[in-house]
């Protein structure tokens, strides 16, 4: 069965045919000694669904109508992805490209929601916008302001943070390591090509076509993008061809350069594998199940946390 044909099923059922894959997976093709015993087995077999359902769920919204109230920042109903399928739909190339930067940066706080995005975005409420034309013309001018205004940008709307897997970033305007870095050597980055569309298309072509190695020539070529480790390159590149902003999908989940993904790597395979023959075992039991590798790096990262026992993780 397909991703988007389990997004349909229960989660339970879903599970199930991902603990009989399991069952079933040629022990020549691919060793899982991690989950041997039932019980664990029945905990991956969980996570995978979860992982369905919160990696597939931009393909559902993506067919829906979606309010004008998702693109603005001064709004509560503000949301960083439905407005970049909204400005794909205006033919707002960019900005919907910009806006999936703005979504992994900050991410999504548990109590705040998308308060550093919106409130980076819309300038606190100005009226005026952080947009792609208007930073990628000046990063040094969107660092002075974020400099002078890093105080109202925790404290927009009540309060502010960057999402469970960003918790570590710095909102600082000026460090080497902080947001204003991170958004100026991202402009650099895009605008090295004239644009987002340029770049994506050379890595395609490039590649003859090939999204793997498509993917794989953009992830590379973010190192110089600060504050983007291995994640939120993956995060990212994931989203843009999820929004078919870019023709690109990983071919490999690239945990050898993870953590969380790479314990539970080593819990299933078993630890005596080395980072690179565990990222091969991943993907080869991605394979195996039909599910794409964001999937599988996700459910790994979350089952790791509590193998004997499922634990839904929302952060």
């Amino acid at each position: 069965m397909s991703s988007r044909g389990m997004v349909i099923a229960t989660r339970r059922d879903v599970a199930a045919r991902f603990c009989e894959s399991l069952d079933a997976c040629d022990p020549q093709v691919v060793r899982l000694p991690g989950i041997r015993d039932t019980g664990v087995r029945e905990s991956l077999g969980m996570q995978l669904a979860e992982s369905v359902r919160r990696v597939q769920y931009v393909e559902v919204i993506a067919e829906r109508d979606i309010s004008s109230r998702r693109c603005d920042p001064d709004d509560v109903m503000f949301d960083p992805v439905r407005a970049a399928i909204v400005c794909r739909r205006q033919g707002m190339f960019d900005e919907a490209c910009w806006l999936v930067f703005l979504f992994v940066h900050f991410g999504r706080h548990v109590r705040w929601g998308w308060s550093y995005a919106r409130a980076v975005y819309g300038r606190c409420g100005d009226g005026r916008r952080w947009d792609w034309q208007s930073t990628s013309a000046d990063p040094a001018a969107f660092r002075a302001w974020l400099g002078a205004n890093q105080d109202s940008v925790r404290t927009y709307n009540g309060g502010g943070g960057f999402g469970n897997h960003r918790k570590y970033e710095s909102l600082d305007a000026h460090s080497n390591r902080g947001t204003g870095a991170a958004v100026e050597t991202y402009v650099q980055w895009v605008v090295r090509w004239h644009g987002h569309r340029a770049l994506f298309q050379q890595a395609v072509d490039s590649a003859g076509g090939d999204k793997g190695v498509a993917f794989d020539s953009l992830y590379q070529s973010m190192d110089g993008v600060i504050s983007f480790g291995r994640m939120a390159k993956f995060d990212y590149l994931c989203m843009l061809g999820k929004l078919h902003l870019a023709c690109v999908e990983p071919a490999s989940p690239y945990i050898q350069s993870s953590t969380g993904p790479l314990y539970g790597a080593r819990l299933l395979f078993g630890s005596e594998l080395s980072p690179g023959q565990l990222n091969e075992m991943t993907a080869r039991l991605a394979t195996h199940l039909g599910v794409g590798m964001q999937v599988l790096e996700d459910a790994l990262c979350n089952w790791q946390k509590s193998p004997e026992c499922f634990t839904p993780f929302r952060g």
